[in-house]
This record gives structure tokens, sequence and C-alpha cells, in this order.
């Protein structure tokens, strides 16, 4: 049996809303599968699926930058150790910088990133060992994302941590940059219910189907309620069915039409978003170095 720590519990309850007791007998019973308990914990109460994206596991900044014509840009993703040195001005603008390159020479590939020239003469990778000896933290690129269109680009910068970049059609200015602020705040996974992954899909379906059972429903009503939250969960998760963070009253797909303009697509970094962030045990560290003492 694995052991249920306390940190576990945490994570779980952030992810599902719901209360520790709940997640902790959610974790027994899967033997400490995250992934396994959250299922479990939906089907039996109902839970919306969690944003992974909203949880922030590791420190750093993104970097944006959207060249004058707004036809070609970037977002990058500067990792540290600490909250402290992500507010650095020099990692800040060391970011900026890497987002300037990738987008205005193509460097989509991080190698070949860390081997561009800098305006001062240094290597990207130079520069980032200098960091490092100045802020007192490993420093590391984690990933970018370059956009070229035949519309415009629009980005939205959330502090540091959220970085959003759209391609769009028509409207304006604001108008793009108001969508990439909705996509921040509201996190879709893609742009229309088509784009969504199949394998997605299903597994939604499973739990859907499994929650609808246990309210002891004949079968036919069962593929009802199922169809119906899979509609409502297409509206949940694409930008098109969402309601405008501005203006809730009408969709981004209403709002697109409005002001004959599309959305081609776009990119969502979160600092840290898929990492696992060591947590530390003082106690249990303490304790582990006493033992080798003795």
């Amino acid at each position: 049996m694995a052991e249920i720590t306390a940190s576990m519990v945490k994570e779980l309850r952030e992810m599902t809303g719901l209360g520790m007791m709940e997640c902790k007998k959610a974790l027994t019973e899967t033997n400490g599968d995250m992934k396994a308990a959250e299922d479990l914990l939906r089907i039996k109460s109902g839970a919306k699926a969690s944003k992974a994206a909203g949880r922030i596991a590791a420190e750093g900044v993104i970097g944006a930058y959207v060249s004058a014509d707004n036809q070609c840009g970037a977002l990058v993703e500067v990792n540290c150790e600490t909250d402290f040195v992500a507010r650095n001005e020099d990692i800040i603008n060391f970011a900026k910088t890497l987002a300037e390159l990738v987008a205005t020479k193509n460097l989509t590939d991080i190698a070949a990133l860390s081997d561009a020239p800098l305006q001062s003469g240094e290597t990207v990778e130079e520069a980032r060992k200098a960091l490092i000896m100045k802020l007192g933290e490993n420093i590391s690129i984690r990933r970018s994302g370059r956009h070229t269109t035949q519309g415009r680009l629009a980005y939205y910068l959330h502090g540091t941590k959220i970085g959003v970049m759209v391609d769009y059609t028509g409207g304006d200015d604001s108008l793009g940059k108001d969508i990439a602020m909705h996509i921040a705040a509201s996190k879709p996974i893609c742009v229309s219910k088509e784009q969504v992954p199949a394998a997605v899909l299903e597994h939604e379906r499973q739990i859907f189907t499994a929650q609808a059972a246990e309210s002891g429903k004949p079968a036919n009503i069962v593929e009802k309620m199922v169809d119906g939250r899979i509609t409502k969960y297409l509206a949940e998760i694409t930008l098109l069915g969402q309601p405008f963070v501005k203006d809730p009253e009408q969709t981004v797909e209403k709002l697109l039409a409005k002001k004959s303009a599309a959305v081609n697509g776009f990119t969502m970094f979160v600092v840290g978003e898929g990492i696992e962030k060591k947590v530390e045990n003082f106690a249990e560290e303490v304790k582990a170095q006493m033992g080798q003492a003795n």
C-alpha cells in the first residue's frame, strides 16, 4: 500500500475542490494513483475535470514578442528555482530577448537557440550561464512556440506567469488582445470542438457514463444524460463555445461573428505546466541526516 502524504491530499484537493477526507479516501482506494483518484472523485461527486494549466508547478517567466507588422511572433518559457528570481528584471529581459530571437531567426529548436549569438556578441548559452552565476539559481530554457500568419498576431501576458499568442483574421488590435486575455483566463484547450482529441473526449465520456449510471436511471436516459454532458463539456473547453469573459452573455463564437473575425489558432504557455515540483519535507530530511550521523 502506497503512503498517502499530506502533500498528495493537498494536490488532489486543489485539482478537484473537494474535502480533505474525501481526497484522502480516494487516494487510499486507488493506492496513491493521483489520476485514478481524481477520476474516482469525479464519478462519485460529479466534479468537473481539473484545469491542470491553472496549477503552476515550477517557477520562471514567459517572454513574448510580435513583429511590427503583427505577422510573426513567439513565446518562450524560461525556468528558475524560486519566485524571487523569477521577478528579477534580468531573467525577464532574457526571456523577452529569446522570444524575439525565436521569431525573427526562426529558431524553434532549443539547441539552435542556445547557440545563437546575441547583440552583445555572446551566445544565448553563455548569457544563460552568466545569469546562473549572477542570480545563484539554475536557469533553463524550457520551450518555445513560434507563429507566422497571413492575418495578424496578438499576445497577452498575465504578469510573467501566463503567456498567450493568438493568430486571427478580421477585427482589430483590441479584439486580438481581448481574445488572448480571454484564453489566459478561461484556458480552452483548442479553438473548436472539431479539434478536441478523440482520446480526451472518450475519457470524459467514460467518466460521464459512470456518473450517470450512479443515478440508477434506465440506459436510454443515461445515454441522453451523457450526450448532454458531452455537449456542455465541449462548450467549456473550446474557445468558440466559451462565454466571453468581458461579456458572459455572448460566446466567443458570437463575438467573432459580430466582428467578422476568426481565430486560426493560439498558443498558451503557463509557467511550470506539467512539471513535477519537488516537495521538500524538512523534518524528514533532518531525521535522515541524524540517522546517517549515528
